[in-house]
C-alpha cells in the first residue's frame, strides 16, 4: 500500500528465466501483487518467478498486449496498476518514483522516460532509439501531446485504464495507451528512468521481423486513433 492505494505490478514475461528473479525480488516492497504473466515459455519462467513471491498467470496466445491483458483481469480490485519488463532492462527500483505521483494523486499517469537518462548505445539499439523518437514526433504532430518515450514502465489508475478500453495484443501496446490517455485529457506525467541491456536477445528489437512488425503497429495505433473524439473508444 502507498498512500492507501493497493498497488499491483504486471510483469509479461517469455523465456525470462534468467532475470525474472533478479526482476521480481527488487520490486519494491510497498507493492501489494506482484503478477508475472508466462506467455508461453519453454524455459523455468513460471518457476522461478513463484520462487520470489509472484503471483504466475498463463495467456497461451503470444504478445505483449495480449500478456498486459491477463495481467490486468489477474490483478484483481486493485487501485493502480504498474507494468515492468522482465528482461531486467528497466530498473524495478524505480518503480518508486513511477508509482508514487499516482498514488499521492498529483497526477492519473505516469510513463518512465529512458530518454536523456545516460543509456548507452548498446543498451538500446540505433534503429530503436530512432523509432522510438519518430513514433513520438508523429503523436505530437497528429495528436498535440508531446511524449519523450514509449517506453514499458509505466502506472495508472485502474479506473482510468478500464476507460481506456485497451485491445491491442502485440507491440502497439504502449502506444495505444499513451495515445488514448491523451485524448481522454488526463494529467499524465513523465519522468526520467534507468535503462541498462536486457538478459537474453531481445523479441522486438533482437530481430528484422519484430522491429518491422513492432513499428508497423506503433504506426497503425498512430493513425488509428488520429481525429478519435477520446471518449467511446471502439478500436478494433
Amino acid at each position: 500500500m502507498l498512500f492507501g492505494n493497493h498497488i499491483t505490478v504486471v510483469i509479461p514475461a517469455l523465456n525470462e528465466a534468467a532475470s525474472i528473479g533478479k526482476v521480481v525480488s527488487a520490486i519494491p516492497r510497498f507493492v501489494d501483487q506482484v503478477v508475472v504473466v508466462d506467455n508461453g515459455s519453454t524455459d523455468p519462467t513460471a518457476r522461478v518467478a513463484s520462487a520470489q513471491g509472484a503471483s504466475v498467470v498463463y495467456e497461451s496466445n503470444r504478445g505483449y498486449g495480449s500478456a498486459c491483458l491477463t495481467g490486468i483481469v489477474a490483478a484483481g480490485q486493485t487501485d493502480l496498476i504498474a507494468f515492468v519488463d522482465g528482461d531486467y532492462s528497466d530498473y524495478p527500483e524505480d518503480l518508486e518514483k513511477v508509482i508514487t505521483p499516482v498514488a499521492r494523486n498529483d497526477c492519473d499517469f505516469v510513463i518512465g522516460c529512458r530518454s536523456g537518462t545516460g543509456i548507452q548505445n548498446h543498451d538500446l539499439p540505433w534503429h530503436q532509439r530512432w523509432g522510438n523518437w519518430f513514433a513520438c514526433c508523429m503523436i505530437h504532430w497528429l495528436h498535440g501531446f508531446k511524449y519523450h518515450d514509449l517506453g514499458p514502465m509505466r502506472c495508472i489508475k485502474a479506473g482510468l485504464l478500464s476507460q481506456l478500453k485497451m485491445c491491442d495484443t502485440t507491440y502497439g501496446w504502449t502506444t495505444e495507451m499513451q495515445i488514448k490517455a491523451s485524448k481522454l485529457g488526463v494529467n499524465v506525467s513523465q519522468v526520467p528512468v534507468r535503462y541498462r541491456r536486457r538478459i537474453g536477445k531481445s523479441k522486438i528489437s533482437g530481430t528484422l521481423k519484430g522491429s518491422v512488425f513492432a513499428g508497423y503497429k506503433i504506426l497503425y495505433w498512430t493513425l488509428r486513433l488520429w481525429g478519435h473524439d477520446g471518449i467511446n473508444f471502439n478500436s478494433r
